[in-house]
């Protein structure tokens, strides 16, 4: 399949509107191995492991929890047979049925993807993040994480996924791509130079294809065949978004969590609050 450019314009268009992330990585530290985390929690406690391999997620974390930021924040949004996600700070002292999930920081974390170690299986730690539309380097949310529930899948429903997966993914390398000419594609857009723009798209492609025979195509491992068979997890994600931790205890505080019923926006009727987090080395 072939790709065109205006995927990229609109990726730029929608990155002027929004101003840029207000970018500020986290710089990554040396810190002791095996960083637990004890989360405690209105609906009971929660004890997270962070993975060492993902060091400047691991590390953010670590100093947030340690500043107290993520202290009295809701889950503000739930999704059963998904997830739930926390770490808006606009959530402490948020109305009823306001809408949040927009909050954080003032800085973005670099993507740390270690797939195919890292997967989406059920109670693993990930990053929230922006969509790829105005965030292609997929950077992850400077706060905001969420516990994957997900749920079950038969391994001809992950077969059918794998070529979903596989075709999002070259979506998504040609848009890297487009990035790296973008000062060029612009200035031809806006002179009219159609025929510019065709031979850079044919061009793009070939790099594109050349990618995905070096790369090859997405699929789903043994062990994560595995996983989303048995405990189930949500699978199309992987690759996508950063995995950095897991739950080592209270899954079934998670599952509590899940259930419990939500307005339009995914945000729970009832609070469910974040009391406190302790680093536990």
């Amino acid at each position: 399949m072939k790709y065109r450019l205006f995927t990229l314009l609109l990726i730029m268009t929608a990155i002027n509107s929004c101003g840029g992330s207000g970018s500020q990585n986290a710089k990554a530290q040396d810190t002791e191995k095996g960083t637990s985390v004890l989360v405690r929690t209105t609906a009971g406690d929660i004890r997270l492991k962070l993975y060492d391999d993902t060091p400047f997620h691991r590390d953010n974390f670590i100093k947030l929890v340690e500043e107290h930021y993520y202290d009295s924040l809701l889950f503000h949004r739930v999704i059963r047979d998904f997830m739930v996600q926390a770490g808006d700070p606009d959530s402490r002292n948020a109305q009823k049925h306001e809408m949040l999930g927009q909050g954080g920081p003032g800085y973005t974390i670099p993507a740390e993807f270690v797939y195919p170690k890292h997967f989406h299986k059920r109670g693993v730690l990930s990053a929230a993040r922006q969509s790829d539309q105005v965030n292609p380097q997929r950077s992850s949310s400077g706060s905001q994480f969420y516990i994957v529930t997900g749920k079950k899948y038969r391994e001809r429903d992950l077969m059918e996924m794998e070529e979903q997966l596989d075709e999002q993914e070259s979506q998504h390398m040609f848009n890297m791509l487009c990035m790296e000419h973008r000062d060029s594609i612009v200035k031809m857009n806006e002179s009219g130079d159609s025929e510019g723009l065709r031979r850079l798209t044919e061009d793009l492609n070939i790099q594109l294809k050349e990618l995905k025979k070096k790369n090859g195509s997405f699929h789903f491992n043994r062990e994560q065949v595995e996983a989303y068979t048995t405990d189930g997890g949500a699978p199309f994600l992987d690759g996508q978004y950063t995995v950095f931790g897991e739950v080592t205890d209270g899954m079934d505080i998670v599952d509590k969590i899940q259930k419990v019923g939500t307005d339009a926006y995914d945000r729970p009727l009832k609070d469910v609050r974040i009391l406190s987090m302790e680093i536990i080395r």
